[in-house]
């Protein structure tokens, strides 16, 4: 019934909706489940000091900016898969799955290597108290220990979201979701006479978890779903060659727009402390309010790549506006609150009258601005399921690095519009993407771009 009336409603066959929304759901449920796991790990830490919610905090960040180097191989590998499926050829499935696999083995381990070795290193730069560095230093060790397990799990998605099959990755993000809560807290506070090894248990449980949810997707995807693969093979050159060509400037693109967001932060604290303090919680929320639409973009990259896989570019074209529609249906309804009750909202997290006054606006423009900015965070993914990572790439970071930054750094410290000032030209800035990706997708110019 709400579904009809949502096609209806979104000018969407319900054939369609449905597609779009077998695929994305579970994505946007994988993703939401992992903030609230974040939110939990922060919970448990958190009873232990704050230089221990601190140091995880540091790590955790590093290890973000770590993840973001291979996260550009889930893409890479859901396009491809995608092309072959729509294309009929089920039976060569497993050539970019396999391909995925051994860069994310090739390029992984050594990264790892360097980055445990690196660490006592790296991880001192971003704090000024070696308490916390102390802290840091193994909990990003043991983070970095378990990249190859991350940089499987992402060829894992990119596979099961190319055959539009996503309800399997959610039930073993899930599972790996669970182990982490109860082997974090077991390795945090210990059990019986054993005390546990305090906060860097985190990193551990973490660590471990991801280790099992790559196992579970090897079993599930070799023995259980062993048909789905077709015939095993090593990966040919022309498919590895695609391959990288695919996720190399995706995962650049991730890993210097990792950076920025520090860089934004840092911006911020130019403004004055309390700019400073709001801002983390402004951020946060927004990066949780995007979550829906960064799923449903990985919705459309595997629908973009069935059609241009089946020869129906028109197709194509069509799904990734529908996924659009889709998308600023559902932040319209979780935007709401952001414009409607943002003191409430903001109360949840400080209780400083001054701070909740500073952050009142921004939150509201932040409710407003997400229904006309999703438009680009989709055709984003989309354009990725067509090959045309590179373009997505330079647009992005020149956005980014180019506008935003400096003219962040120059509306807000410099001119003093302050904290109101910066949140601005960010929706500004959001808004020209979306113009600049309508007018790219409308141009259809992305349709022959892999073949």
């Amino acid at each position: 019934m709400i579904q009809a009336w949502t096609g209806r409603l979104l000018h969407i066959e319900p054939d369609r909706l449905q597609r779009i929304l077998a695929i994305s759901l579970p994505i946007i449920g994988g993703m939401l489940s992992q903030s609230v796991i974040n939110l939990i790990d922060a919970a448990m830490v958190g009873r232990l000091g704050d230089q221990a919610l601190a140091a995880v905090g540091i790590g955790s960040y590093a290890a973000f900016i770590m993840v973001s180097l291979v996260m550009g191989i889930s893409s890479a590998v859901q396009s491809l898969v995608a092309r072959r499926q729509g294309a009929g050829d089920t039976k060569r499935l497993n050539e970019p799955f396999m391909a995925g696999l051994q860069l994310a083995v090739v390029f992984s381990i050594p990264l790892s290597l360097l980055l445990i070795l690196a660490a006592p290193v790296l991880i001192p730069l971003l704090t000024d108290d070696p308490e916390v560095a102390a802290i840091a230093v193994p909990y990003f060790q043991w983070r970095a220990a378990a990249l190859i397990a991350v940089a499987m799990n992402f060829v894992y998605r990119g596979f099961w979201a190319g055959i539009s099959e996503t309800r399997f990755y959610l039930r073993i993000l899930l599972i790996m979701h669970l182990a982490n809560v109860a082997i974090s807290y077991l390795l945090i506070f210990g059990m019986g006479s054993w005390e546990g090894v305090g906060p860097v248990g985190s990193g551990m449980g973490t660590a471990v978890s991801l280790v099992l949810g790559s196992g579970l997707y090897t079993w599930l995807t070799f023995r259980r779903q062993r048909h789905r693969l077709g015939n095993i093979s090593l990966p040919n050159r022309t498919t590895l060659r695609q391959l990288i060509t695919l996720a190399g400037p995706n995962s650049l693109q991730q890993t210097l727009f990792a950076f920025g967001i520090s860089v934004f932060f840092w911006i911020i604290g130019q403004i004055s402390t309390q700019a400073h303090a709001i801002g983390h919680i402004l951020i946060s929320l927004q990066l949780l309010l995007i979550l829906p639409a960064v799923g449903m973009g990985i919705a459309s990259t595997s629908l973009v790549g069935h059609a241009l896989g089946a020869g129906k570019p028109t197709d194509a074209h069509r799904s990734g506006w529908e996924v659009v529609r889709v998308t600023i249906l559902i932040m319209l309804i979780l935007g709401a609150p952001l414009w409607m009750f943002p003191e409430a909202i903001l109360t949840v997290f400080t209780n400083d009258p001054q701070l909740i006054e500073l952050g009142v606006l921004p939150l509201r423009l932040t409710g407003l601005v997400i229904l006309l900015e999703v438009t680009a965070m989709v055709l984003t993914q989309a354009l990725l399921g067509a090959g045309a990572s590179k373009q997505v790439m330079r647009i992005n970071l020149l956005m980014q690095w180019c506008v935003l930054l400096p003219l962040a750094y120059l509306i807000g410290p410099v001119a003093g519009f302050g904290l109101l000032g910066v949140w601005i030209l960010q929706g500004l800035q959001r808004i020209v993407l979306s113009l600049i990706y309508s007018l790219i997708w409308q141009r259809r110019q992305w349709t022959s771009l892999i073949h």
